[in-house]
């Protein structure tokens, strides 16, 4: 895959300092208005409800929030070109620019006919309403399109790489002015010209295009059923699109990643998975002005998508602001990321291969030649069932954390909100430090903001409410287990227990490495009948977020025996086991267990193995020969 190809971040980074950059388009203003939530008052005067503005915030965005960026990135010199009104909003979109430093000698002022376009977004209980738009309507008069040609023909004289950025109907953008951009493209061919229009990108000549692969399908003039792209489309589309410009295409597919085409060179960089909450909007200005700099610091154009991908998953991070991604920040992403694999065969069981005669799946090649001697288990939902409906404790724990005092109160919408959220961010999380995921917790409550500040627990606080109501149930099974009212099998995964002896008669080294508190850990494996085959190689959470039990084995084992790829297998049924096993070059079986009938596949898990790098999928280990066989254990 082409995202095994990471350029030297900090070398790049620090290159594009000496980028200079002029910028062309839509400048508006992204305004958060946080309404206050509690019944609103009476207008005396109108009768009508009054909604009260807690706090109002104010970002630069499209064309604005491209220069954002670059000047956030480091880049030499940034030139803005574009049009404001003779507003209040006007006046705080050129002082944001001229406080990061922009130089605003193009950013004219039209006349009072002109609104400086403007995102109102009210928010009330952390979630957006009804948005509303200022600058809507704006005609672009002859005389300022005269100026804004003269301006960016000035900006361009001394720019490396120029950018056009259209994102309104009616800005400083209309289709009878691109033929005017167009021959300002051919004046000067020495210069870069990097085009993001949301409308007129296929009117564009001479220009690298950077646009999202629904754009592209219309453009190519082909359909394809559905609201998806899929990625063999998105390909075919960008290499038509660059056969007809001369120049590189970049795609954009959200949480997908970006293709991009120079001509008939084809690559698909994945998407990166966020675990926390993202907000989308902004990300795009991030990638274009990753691009630009990139491109115009001497990079190709698959290293220049790898960095657009990696700095735009830093700004979906910042939650209700536009957002940036600065050096440092990028260089924390791109130093091991968390890729999203093969999106389209985890959505669509119907592409699954199997291994002839078993229910094996096959996703990926293994590495080869294969020497397997080291091999890593996952414990809940792996090997063991002794916690199964954890998510059933966890999931309403947390509804109730972040509802607070609102629990009982809340009406449908909200509730319907906080529990999608907390679902979601549970699906992406399994495998995790129970404690990493209560840091999330703390995160959700005050996101959502029904808790009172000084009422908000720590991490450890909700970690003992939840450990205190799983272990009651996790307890209640040992005591049967110990009376022999019940049989280790119970709780087991088929033939888990005979996978484990087979290999340990094999010499294999056997480790357990898990989110859970390795205390527990010891004990579970304990009852379960197993913990002697791992020889006290048992691992959990010690209490410290920064000590991630599955990351610090794989890396312990690979340093002590010096091992390749080949040389190490991991058994998971979570996401965190497979990436971490991905990023080191070893087998990555994904564990799609059903953990309440023990046996059988979870659908849903099988999707999370593969989009975290699962090579083979198995539902159980049921059949024990082939599982040994694949892995050149029989």
């Amino acid at each position: 895959m082409s995202h095994m190809i990471l350029p030297n971040l900090p070398a790049l980074l620090g290159a594009v300092t000496e980028v200079r950059l002029a910028v062309f388009g839509d400048f508006c203003l992204d305004a958060y208005w946080r309404v206050d939530a509690e019944p609103p008052p009476t207008s005396l005067e109108t009768g009508l409800p009054v909604r009260c503005v807690r706090s109002q915030r104010y970002t630069l965005g499209g064309a604005g929030n491209v220069a954002a960026n670059l000047i956030d990135l480091g880049v030499r010199r940034v030139s803005v070109v574009g049009v404001v009104g003779q507003d209040l909003f006007g006046e705080t979109l050129r002082r944001l620019l001229v406080e990061r430093g922009a130089d605003v000698a193009g950013l004219l002022e039209a006349g009072d006919d002109w609104q400086t376009p403007v995102y109102i977004k009210p928010y009330v209980d952390g979630a957006e309403t009804h948005r509303l738009d200022f600058g809507m309507f704006n005609v672009l008069d002859d005389e300022t399109e005269h100026a804004l040609r003269d301006a960016l023909d000035a900006a361009a004289r001394q720019a490396d790489v120029v950018i056009i950025n259209q994102q309104l109907t009616n800005g400083v953008c209309p289709p009878g002015f691109i033929t005017e951009l167009n021959h300002l493209i051919a004046t000067y061919p020495q210069t870069t010209f990097i085009v993001d229009s949301r409308d007129h990108a296929d009117r564009f000549t001479n220009a690298v295009l950077k646009l999202n692969a629904k754009e592209a399908n219309r453009i190519a003039g082909e359909s394809e059923p559905g609201d998806r792209i899929s990625a063999s489309r998105a390909c075919a589309c960008a290499r038509a699109l660059s056969r007809r410009t001369g120049r590189p295409v970049f795609l954009t597919r959200g949480v997908e990643g970006i293709v991009v085409a120079d001509q008939e060179q084809t690559h698909c960089v994945p998407g990166i998975q966020v675990i926390e909450q993202t907000d989308p909007v902004g990300a795009g200005d991030t990638a274009t002005a990753s691009l630009g700099a990139s491109l115009g610091a001497g990079c190709d154009p698959l290293a220049a998508a790898t960095l657009a991908n990696i700095a735009a998953s830093v700004t979906v991070r910042k939650l209700q602001t536009t957002g940036t991604a600065t050096p440092a920040e990028i260089c924390a992403a791109g130093e091991a990321p968390d890729y999203v694999y093969l999106p389209e065969l985890a959505a669509d069981p119907r592409r699954a291969r199997y291994l002839d005669g078993t229910e094996i799946e096959h996703v990926e090649n293994l590495p080869a030649p294969l020497s397997i001697q080291h091999v890593i288990f996952d414990h809940d939902g792996t090997l063991s069932a002794l916690r199964e409906g954890w998510e059933q404790i966890m999931q309403p724990m947390m509804v109730r954390a972040v509802l607070g005092p609102r629990f009982d109160a809340a009406d449908p919408g909200l509730y319907e909100k906080v529990t999608e959220a907390v679902q979601d961010f549970i699906d992406k999380t399994t495998g995790i430090q129970t404690l990493v995921q209560m840091q999330g917790l703390v995160e959700l409550v005050r996101r959502f903001g029904c808790v009172p500040e000084e009422q908000v627990l720590d991490d450890h606080g909700y970690k003992q409410i939840y450990n205190e109501a799983l272990l009651r149930m996790v307890k209640g099974r040992i005591v049967k287990l110990q009376r022999g009212e019940l049989d280790p099998t119970d709780f087991q995964l088929k033939n888990a227990d005979k996978l484990l002896g087979a290999l340990h008669e094999r010499g294999i080294k056997l480790y357990l490495a898990s989110g859970t508190d390795e205390q527990d850990v010891i004990a579970e494996a304990e009852a379960m009948g197993y913990a002697h085959l791992f020889e006290g190689r048992i691992f959990g959470a010690v209490g410290d977020v920064n000590v991630e039990a599955k990351k610090l084995v794989l890396e312990r084992i690979i340093r002590e025996h010096n091992l390749g790829g080949h040389e190490l297998a991991t058994f998971g049924d979570g996401p965190v086991e497979m990436r971490e096993t991905r990023k080191r070059g070893g087998v990555c079986v994904g564990v799609a267990s059903d953990e309440v009938r023990r046996f059988g596949l979870n659908p849903a898990k099988r999707s999370r193995l593969i989009r975290a790098g699962a090579m083979l999928i198995v539902p159980d280990y049921s059949q024990l020969e082939s599982v040994l066989r694949v892995l050149e254990l029989d």
